[in-house]
């Protein structure tokens, strides 16, 4: 199986004797993933769907929406591709993505996503994240950290893009993928669409 971060699908897989591969292109994302309980179980790979080896897996995953940060149309193409070659015949991918109808971000405000976390050796860390900017298919936000200790605030800048449930299925069918099922998430229901895609 291939899959891109998180790391906590991946390890929960290889801790079941399944033979896992990691694919990542942030290399502190890796770094994190490798020194993880267990992590030494999973193949872990800087870059890519268009970076892997040959492979035949039986199935690849895109979790916690990662299908939505590939924002460049010409990188979603090149990683749908890497991902159908890295299939065996009859091999399936599956991902997640938000519902554009259901404008999620609408929601992405500081009080609506504040937490606040103890961390040992730091301290308080208060996390939120608010939009900067709304220009369908694209949305941007900005991810803060605040730690307590000395009031610096760490922050990250993302854009994601909410692709219309028609054009993904295009997309896939363009690629070689039959499209078995689109079904909802089952702990956010009518929030997300879940596609089951197969090699044929």
């Amino acid at each position: 199986m291939v899959a891109p971060a998180p790391a906590p699908f991946a390890l929960l897989l290889a801790a079941r004797g399944i033979e896992v591969v990691g694919v990542d292109p942030a290399l502190a994302s890796l770094d994190v993933a490798r020194a993880k309980p267990g992590g030494e179980r999973v193949r872990w790979i800087h870059g890519d769907a268009t970076d892997l080896p040959p492979l035949r897996v039986d199935l690849a995953t895109m979790t916690a929406n990662v299908a939505q940060a590939i924002v460049d149309p010409r990188t979603w193409h090149e990683t749908l591709r890497g991902a159908h070659e890295a299939l065996w015949p009859g091999g399936h991918l599956v991902f997640e993505t938000r519902d554009p109808a259901r404008r999620a971000w609408q929601e992405w405000t500081r009080e609506a996503t504040r937490h606040v976390t103890r961390i040992p050796g730091v301290g308080t860390v208060e996390s939120w994240i608010q939009v900067t900017e709304v220009s369908p298919p694209l949305v941007t936000f900005r991810s803060a950290y605040g730690f307590a200790e000395d009031g610096e605030v760490l922050t990250s800048e993302s854009t994601l893009r909410f692709r219309e449930r028609e054009e993904i299925e295009r997309d896939l069918v363009g690629h070689g993928y039959l499209v078995e099922e689109v079904r909802d998430a089952p702990d956010r229901p009518g929030k997300e669409f879940v596609f089951l895609a197969r090699r044929p």
